[in-house]
């Protein structure tokens, strides 16, 4: 499905948040203030103290208790979602059939079929949406793609992903994060998402993946490992191992690009130097930590909503990572899948 290519621009991006949590302390929230022709002007959370405690730390003008509120506020232009995927959708069509465009947090919906439904409302209200994938404008992740693109490591071979991350979890007080009704999944929706996304960005569509996936420890009903083998289009292939049971000891965070005449080394959530490997020797980039994330993303997306430039981030593009997280771990079923083809 092609979306509507013409938008109105505006000359200044008013933000409303629907969801001022954790994740719009630092990373995000301050940025919508910071980047140039843009404003956050409401913030809304249903916990009435606390949506008013944000609005008078970060200096935002307008609180609300009630998402429709803000929506449907005469001074806010554009939303950004910013609660659990399973209300993504929800707010974000709610937004879309007022005629706002949407900034939703990743991953983009609970379902695929979610992420459908408000791309199909988008194109028929002329509306863009952009999902949080801020890692396809962080300067490292930047330099990753380009690296690939310049043939530096010559044709690429294979893709190699390991994330270990040791349980934390108390039986008592789950996160959100690791029920499967609200994430979608566990911390494999919320991690991976990151690393599959970019990699589509870099390679292209996945067209085929087989996958074991496994819940080892029973703390929650989510899967906590899984073993991943994939392929693009283009030829490469991919393999990943994600363990969220272990101990601290093997806590692990690496991707290897590896080529016809080199590798590339980086993490996906550890800022340490990106490496390049070939026969001349190992050369490393570093890109320190941005004091908020999501800001080089936030940015584009203005300009975009201004009519001067394209987002790398939208909600096709975020669709197709729910795509693919969907195919690997199946809703109703933990168990091994094989030969699972996408068309």
């Amino acid at each position: 499905m092609k979306l509507f290519d013409s938008f109105i621009s505006m000359d200044k991006v008013c933000w409303g948040i629907i969801g001022c949590g954790d994740v719009t302390e630092v990373k995000s929230g301050p940025a919508f203030q910071k980047v140039p022709n843009s404003e956050l002007v409401a913030v809304m959370r249903r916990d009435a103290t606390k949506a008013a405690d944000y609005s008078k730390r970060h200096h935002v003008p307008n609180w609300y208790a009630n998402a429709d509120l803000l929506i449907n506020d005469p001074g806010v232009n554009a939303i950004y979602v910013a609660t659990p995927p399973n209300t993504h959708a929800y707010y974000a069509k709610k937004a879309i059939a007022a005629g706002k465009p949407v900034y939703i947090e990743k991953p983009m919906g609970l379902t695929y079929a979610e992420c459908v439904e408000v791309n199909q409302l988008a194109a028929i209200k002329k509306v863009q949406v952009f999902v949080a994938y801020y890692r396809r404008m962080l300067p490292g992740f930047k330099k990753v793609k380009e690296l690939i693109e310049q043939v530096a490591i010559g044709d690429v071979r294979i893709i190699n992903i390991q994330l270990y991350k040791h349980a934390q979890e108390n039986k008592e007080h789950m996160p959100w994060r690791v029920n499967p009704e609200i994430a979608g999944g566990g911390h494999f929706y919320d991690l991976a998402s990151h690393q599959f996304d970019f990699l589509l960005f870099c390679f292209g569509p996945i067209k085929e993946l087989y996958s074991v996936v496994a819940n080892q420890a029973g703390l929650y009903k989510a899967e906590d490992i899984l073993s991943v083998s994939f392929r693009f289009e283009n030829g490469a292939l991919g393999n990943g191992t994600w363990c969220f049971n272990s101990d601290q000891i093997n806590n692990r965070d690496t991707i290897e690009i590896i080529g016809s005449k080199g590798r590339i080394e980086f993490s996906t959530f550890d800022f340490i130097p990106v490496k390049l490997i070939t026969e001349k020797g190992t050369e490393t980039f570093d890109f320190p930590k941005p004091e908020h994330v999501q800001m080089p993303l936030i940015e584009q997306v203005v300009n975009d909503l201004r009519g001067m430039g394209k987002s790398v981030s939208t909600g096709m593009t975020g669709a197709e990572t729910n795509k693919i997280l969907e195919e690997i771990v199946k809703k109703n079923s933990i168990k091994n899948k094989t030969n699972k083809k996408l068309g």
